[in-house]
């Protein structure tokens, strides 16, 4: 089963909430399910971004399955339409010659922040939980914001969110790098 066929069979299993139909009708009519994870580092390829999300998902400690779906499966849909591929020209070490190379450049239209951005799109279709919306907002750590360490502190989904992004990316993705 791919990737995408996985991200869609949990979340229609595990979330119910209203608007849930309609945000999944946004994402396969966007690039999520195509997009990389990141433009040069975890999932820089084709689908990176579904697949990082189901390894997200699995990496999760959450007992709510509602809660897990949402907080793992869309802690990034900030990235939804963010990537382009673009090209450049690469030395060719063994013949001397210029080749013309693909590569994903960022083109954010929506310049919000990242787990603000993704809080921002899904409160669009549906309603977040508090705890919810703090662990997908704060998902990334970066301790030079001085709100992580209480955001975690009150919310410990945001800390479990983290480290399960962490291990996804670090652990089962590294081969990526």
């Amino acid at each position: 089963m791919s990737a995408k066929d996985d991200f869609i069979k949990i979340y229609t299993e595990n979330i119910h909430r209203d608007g849930a139909d309609k945000l999944l009708e946004w994402l396969k009519s966007s690039d999520f399910f195509t997009a990389p994870a990141s433009a040069k580092y975890h999932g820089n390829h084709e689908s990176g971004l579904v697949e990082h999300s189901v390894n997200v998902y699995n990496r999760l400690a959450c007992e709510n399955p509602e809660c897990r779906a949402i907080c793992g499966l869309l802690h990034d849909i900030c990235k939804v339409n963010f990537y382009t591929v673009s090209s450049r020209n690469v030395k060719n070490e063994e013949t001397g010659q210029w080749e013309k190379q693909p590569y994903y450049s960022v083109d954010d239209k929506v310049p919000y922040g990242h787990g603000e951005k993704s809080v921002y799109i899904i409160s669009g279709f549906m309603r977040l939980t508090r705890e919810e919306a703090f662990a997908i907002r704060f998902h990334m750590g970066n301790y030079s914001d001085r709100n992580v360490p209480q955001a975690f502190s009150l919310f410990p989904l945001a800390l479990m969110l983290h480290i399960a992004d962490l291990e996804a990316t670090f652990l089962d993705e590294k081969e990526d790098e």
